[in-house]
């Protein structure tokens, strides 16, 4: 094993040739141990010590030595790992492009590696030992909770790695991230520190070193030649197999403690995969670091509600463990699996409550409920206006409408609670089922009236028949407090180089709550001058701005131009009148699968997605009632995709999220034509719908 030492301002460096990762050293760990020998020094009675003999160890020696004796300890235990066939990529991150790391757990040919190494499917999985045998390899199990996979190989004999005890875990600690991708007799090392404990809810470790892809799967090792824990990409806001790898060699790492990996190995081998345990709440509270945890939310059908927890409950204790803060009740179920139970402690006005429940790996998708009208869009114009919803529209054949109600009527009272808007309704009605029943109170032409009805799904169909909603003029702009641009506008957005081009009816009017269109253009072709002449009666008829970011490379999007996006979409937001409820993205081939991600990603801000021609490359989140999207797929049944698309369209509804999915008779892999222009803009006009 050869190393090549040097030292760069106040930074101290180990490695091999230059495209291997380096090693860093903090300043601060050498100054505590130049105290120590200075200390040693004096005592010797040898000070100072920058006159000490030439033949005597100095520092950077004796670091060298150090981590070069640590590595090679654990070096016969790090194997490579190479993939066969597969994605090329995952979304926008790369996959299944070079070898990886894997660290042996049994002298049986167990090894234990990140789940980011087989995010592309791979065909075939080859493992290289330090020795240089190769075997093929099988999957074993997942632990989905911290995305690590345990891989088997027919060997014998092999070394496993020692684990380190967590207890022995000290922030500022030397630690050596290892890989072994560039040359399988030689691994990879960059050095660090241990920056934190119990990261990403309480899972992992968290080091400084520097840490890639071609190291995930590998062991962080001290000092001691023990491992730490196994490196693998994380993240504190999501769960799949690509989180966290954005901040690779970013000095933010994380290792799942490889103590932790070898108390569930035995579960492992079973040949199931371990889920992280759901309880099945979500929290009234806007930070999670501040605020009492208070339960909003209690999925139906999940072990909160099987317990009888409710409502406006204020969470107290966990497993044993007092909670305050949204924050504490993450850490403390971060760690626990499906299958394991939790002892819970609520707060019910002055009563405490207290259960025991079984954590599961999978709660039953929500499903939201529909009670069939839309609210009317333009405010009213007396300020003595009583409160409530006044409709604008009453959906055939459903709840509504069978129940009596019709447009202009005013929803005042939902279940016996005050409506003040068509916000609170929304939430109201989210908060139920389908098939479940409900008494609306509503006033037609100031008369009380109540009804009884049962809440269905959200249909599938796009309504035909919906007319347009009255737009009032907007008078002249001398009547406006700081009238915006109307018409086409081009222009380029502050802090990027992107530039963009908009439509906004001419006559705008700032008292009216508009849609908002994103359209995402494919790579290759922005078809802007498609779009516009498509859109610009829709916009104006429906009452939608429509705003086009230009992509960097006209050839087609990368991951972080999202930014770019959701920056665009809060300008406009900030400068005209949008009704939150309709934001959505509309895209065509590339443009709708990067539309998707977007949708996927900025979950708070895009209400809908409309994808022609193309199905999502990421794997959906959740339906959740806090972030209602809804989908429109269109795609023309010559186009090669068209089976694919379908597919993904009942994939989708199984998840419970409302698609409407539109087949083009005839049509191949192009833009459609008017017909379908105007579905779209139905559609749109309809995304505020309860």
């Amino acid at each position: 094993m050869s190393y090549r030492y040097w030292k760069r301002s106040s930074r101290c460096r180990i490695g091999g040739d230059r495209t291997r990762p380096s090693l860093s050293i903090g300043i601060g760990q050498v100054a505590r141990f130049l105290v120590l020998v200075l200390a040693a020094g004096m005592l010797a009675g040898n000070c100072p010590v920058v006159e000490a003999q030439d033949s005597e160890p100095n520092l950077e020696s004796l670091e060298e030595r150090a981590f070069k004796e640590a590595a090679a300890l654990v070096a016969p235990s790090v194997v490579r790992i190479e993939t066969v066939g597969g994605l090329d990529r995952v979304g926008n991150v790369l996959t299944g492009t070079a070898a990886t790391t894997g660290v042996i757990v049994s002298s049986d040919g167990e090894i234990i590696t990140s789940s980011f190494n087989f995010v592309s499917d791979p065909a075939s999985i080859l493992v290289t030992l330090m020795d240089g045998r190769r075997f093929p390899a099988r999957i074993v199990s997942n632990d989905r909770s911290k995305m690590l996979t345990l891989l088997k190989v027919e060997a014998n004999g092999l070394r496993p790695a020692i684990a380190a005890r967590t207890s022995s875990f000290r922030v500022g600690q030397w630690s050596i991230a290892m890989g072994r991708t560039y040359d399988f007799k030689t691994p990879n090392v960059s050095v660090g520190i241990v920056s934190a404990l119990h990261r990403i809810w309480g899972k992992a470790v968290q080091t400084d070193a520097k840490v890639s892809p071609v190291n995930y799967g590998g062991p962080l090792v001290d000092i001691h030649g023990r491992v730490i824990g196994v490196l693998v990409p994380l993240s504190p806001d999501k769960d799949d197999e690509t989180a966290g790898v954005e901040w690779y060699d970013s000095g933010i790492g994380f290792a799942i403690p490889l103590q932790d990996v070898y108390e569930t190995l035995d579960r492992l081998r079973t040949g199931e995969d371990l889920h992280p345990g759901l309880l099945g709440i979500t929290f009234r509270v806007a930070s999670r670091y501040s605020g009492q945890p208070t339960i909003d939310r209690v999925r139906y059908n999940s072990p909160a509600g099987d317990a009888g927890l409710q409502s406006d409950d204020i969470l107290k204790e966990l497993d044993g463990k007092p909670v305050s803060r949204l924050a504490q009740a993450r850490q403390i179920l971060g760690t626990k699996y499906a299958g394991e139970s939790v002892k819970v402690s609520v707060q019910r006005g002055e009563e405490t409550v207290g259960a025991e429940v079984t954590l599961v790996a999978k709660l039953e998708p929500y499903e939201p409920a529909f009670l069939g009208v839309l609210p009317a869009r333009f405010p009213d114009d007396d300020p003595q206006s009583p409160p409530g919803v006044r409709l604008r529209y009453v959906f055939d054949q459903g709840p509504a409408a069978e129940a009596g109600l019709s447009a202009d009527d005013r929803i005042v009272k939902f279940n016996g609670d005050d409506v003040e808007d068509e916000t609170s309704l929304l939430d109201m009605v989210g908060r139920l089922r389908p098939g479940d029943s409900a008494i609306v109170d509503f006033q037609r032409n100031d008369e009380p009236m109540q009804a009884n009805l049962t809440l269905a799904e959200v249909p599938e169909e796009i309504l035909g028949r919906l007319k347009t909603s009255p737009i009032p003029s907007a008078g002249t702009a001398e009547d406006q407090d700081e009238p915006q641009p109307t018409g086409r506008i081009t222009d380029k957005l502050a802090g990027f180089e992107q530039s963009y081009w908009a439509y906004v009816p001419d006559d705008y009017n700032p008292r009216y709550e508009y849609g908002l269109m994103v359209w995402v253009h494919p790579g290759g072709d922005t078809l802007e001058g498609t779009i516009y002449k498509s859109f610009r009666e829709v916009c104006d008829s429906r009452g939608i701005i429509l705003v086009a970011p230009k992509a960097q490379k006209v050839n087609g999007w990368t991951a972080e131009e999202g930014e770019f996006v959701r920056s665009l979409v809060e300008v406009f937001e900030s400068r005209y009148n949008i009704d939150a409820n309709r934001v959505f993205l509309h895209g065509f081939a590339s443009g709708a699968q990067f539309s998707y991600q977007l949708a996927f990603k900025y979950r708070e801000l895009f209400r809908g997605v409309v994808g022609i021609a193309a199905p999502p490359l990421v794997r959906p989140p959740e339906n959740l009632p806090q972030f209602r999207l809804q989908i429109l797929m269109m795609c023309g049944d010559k186009d090669n995709l068209f089976p694919l698309v379908e597919r993904t369209t009942a994939g989708l509804r199984s998840m419970k999220f409302p698609v409407s999915f539109v087949r083009i008779p005839g049509h191949g892999h192009q833009y459609p034509g008017a017909e379908q222009v105007e579905q779209i803009g139905i559609w749109a006009d309809q995304l505020d719908r309860i």
